[in-house]
């Protein structure tokens, strides 16, 4: 048998377990035994084959797998060229270019990532399975050349930075791309209705209503997502323990961000104020050095008739900063940061801080931006997105333009892009500094219409997309 036969009959064994494992419950020794020899045998680890193993826990123990994870569908080879790989006559003659090694390879990575995606069993899920499960759809959609989350959000397009069947790194694995125009609007729902089975087998609200369950659940933004979506059908002991989940899961990141935002002293030094005469402001050098004329050259001493304080006052401006979030079922992580991280910049000296969300309609979170709980618990997350009745709400509560911040968060998938826009823009012309955020998660991962993103770019105002830190650091530099 020549090499290339035994490449291929290798990635038939892998595709052929894969068949076998989403359609037949029982388990096929033969096949089993077959591909674990395949995939050792070409240097990946065993942990591809379990389905129980989560591919965010392969990557951390091989990192080198998650480049090839990217874009990892949307470079498959063109079935045209599967089957025969001969010349037009007939030859036998293998395809130019043609890596029958990096197939196998492939075909071991793509198994995995199917598997775990659409492998989901029968019976009751966990908190954790589930949380696992929207991590492995995150990295489907990642091979299929999409961002994470953005099939399941519903963009027809799958809001990939390349368009559909493109890389985000334009190269897509090597060979040929495959017209993936068909595909990624298909898969979408599909992903939708299979978090939305394992949410169902959940049964939070039975796990809710008995404490002992509910002690064992693991805040994780997932789990949060969906108590508050599910908050007004709780009530009594189930309604007791969502909140308390959603409690730990705030101070947790709470506690994780303060570290992030160090408090500074805002203005310089405020002269007109005297100093506090104590001794931590007393200022020793000076002191010395205005009676030096009251030195005693017999005694060898300094005497001492007058002491002088630092001024530590400074001259504070207060500045407003308006948080504007899109509470649209595809910014909760956002959601969830920016309520807290408001309150953390609400109780810095001198910060006047106003939050407003928003998805067809505005609401004034304000009253509540010091206490991040009470914050979300008033959040209606889904719905549509339309920014201008949420810029309504917004641009009265700018006094002074040149002493307000707007961070405006969203993925900007509006119904009406060029009034919002506008007004966006008018706001940056006034002498508001405004900041677009494409996302605000704490994993760095997020989507923004290109639209927006472009003509942001023009205005000067790039959008700041990436981890939570950058947004840290943008309003510090406003506010300090």
């Amino acid at each position: 048998m020549s090499g290339a036969d035994t490449q291929d009959n290798r990635r038939q064994v892998l595709y052929w377990r894969l068949l076998a494992q989403l359609f037949d419950p029982e388990e096929q020794p033969a096949l089993e035994s077959a591909s674990l020899a395949v995939v050792e045998d070409i240097g990946l680890p065993p942990a591809l084959l379990d389905p129980k193993v989560a591919v965010d826990s392969v990557v951390q123990r091989h990192p080198g797998l998650a480049a090839e994870f990217d874009g990892l569908l949307a470079g498959e080879p063109d079935p045209g060229t599967d089957a025969g790989a001969e010349d037009e006559a007939g030859t036998g003659t293998e395809a130019p270019g043609r890596d029958r090694a990096a197939e196998v390879r492939r075909a071991a990575l793509v198994s995995k990532v199917l598997l775990n995606v659409f492998a989901t069993g029968r019976g009751a899920v966990t908190a954790g399975q589930l949380s696992r499960w929207q991590s492995d759809a995150g990295w489907l959609e990642r091979a299929l050349g999409c961002e994470p989350g953005a099939l399941r959000g519903g963009s027809p397009t799958g809001r990939s930075a390349g368009g559909p069947g493109v890389s985000p790194t334009g190269s897509g694995g090597g060979g040929t791309t495959p017209d993936l125009s068909r595909l990624i609007p298909a898969i979408g729902p599909e992903l939708g209705a299979v978090e939305a089975d394992l949410v169902r087998r959940m049964r939070l609200r039975e796990v809710l209503a008995d404490p002992k369950l509910a002690a064992r659940l693991t805040p994780s933004m997932s789990l949060i997502e969906q108590l508050l979506r599910d908050k007004n059908n709780l009530d009594g002991v189930a309604l007791a323990n969502a909140k308390a989940l959603i409690r730990r899961f705030v101070d947790e990141v709470a506690e994780v961000l303060r570290t992030q935002v160090e408090k500074a002293t805002v203005g310089p030094l405020d002269r007109s104020v005297p100093p506090k005469r104590v001794y931590r402001n007393l200022d020793i050098d000076r002191t010395i050095w205005k009676n030096l004329t009251n030195w005693s050259p017999e005694e060898e001493r300094l005497y001492v008739d007058r002491l002088y304080y630092r001024h530590t006052t400074r001259k504070t401006t207060p500045q407003r900063l308006i948080v504007v979030v899109d509470q649209s079922g595809s910014m909760v992580d956002s959601m969830v940061n920016c309520t807290i991280l408001a309150s953390i910049f609400a109780g810095l000296p001198k910060v006047d801080v106003h939050l407003v969300a928003y998805d067809t309609k505005a609401l004034d979170l304000t009253p509540w931006v010091h206490d991040p709980f009470e914050t979300l618990l008033r959040t209606q997350l889904g719905g549509g997105t339309d920014g201008t009745v949420a810029m309504a709400l917004a641009q009265p509560k700018i006094a002074e333009p040149r002493n307000t911040v707007v961070v405006w968060i969203s993925d900007f998938y509006e119904w009406q892009c060029e009034p919002l826009f506008e007004s966006m823009a008018a706001l940056h012309r006034s002498g508001v500094k405004f900041i677009p955020v494409g996302s605000v998660t704490s994993s760095g991962r997020g989507s923004v219409n290109p639209w927006f993103r472009e003509r942001f770019k023009d205005l000067g105002t790039p959008v700041l997309s990436g981890h939570i830190r950058k947004l840290v650091h943008e309003l510090k530099n406003f506010l300090t």
